[in-house]
């Protein structure tokens, strides 16, 4: 037996919000969305590459103001299509860290982080 993968959970809050931000910012697909009745909340799962998030608006399920890294190719470029996008919420920089990568982090609204991140060359 042996692990495969950790896919995080992230706590929403407003589905409008975390729509607009994943999907329409950072560019991720919404994969599924799950409800049990119609206006009982959301949780969803979403995916950039092979990179997967889930979403959630149950109570308990996790905390907000969490933090992730996703590693990727291209952070450059991607992080000058964000720029690109004139988000009202985030502009977020290039930073080359002592640890050999060059990163791009962004703060979902509802104080989650990603950083992603490239290794050095």
């Amino acid at each position: 037996m042996f692990a495969q993968g950790v896919i995080p959970i992230f706590r929403i809050f407003d589905e409008r919000k975390a729509k607009e931000f994943y999907i329409d910012y950072l560019g991720f697909t919404l994969d599924w969305e799950h409800r049990f009745e119609p206006e009982l909340p959301l949780y969803a799962q979403i995916s950039l590459n092979d990179a997967t998030i889930h979403l959630s608006e149950h109570y308990g399920d996790c905390s907000p103001g969490a933090a992730i890294r996703v590693e990727m190719k291209g952070i450059e470029e991607f992080q000058r299509q964000l720029i690109g996008k004139k988000y009202n919420y985030s502009r977020p920089g290039l930073e080359e860290t002592p640890w050999q990568t060059k990163e791009c982090c962004v703060i979902d609204p509802f104080g989650n982080k990603i950083a992603f991140y490239e290794n050095a060359e």
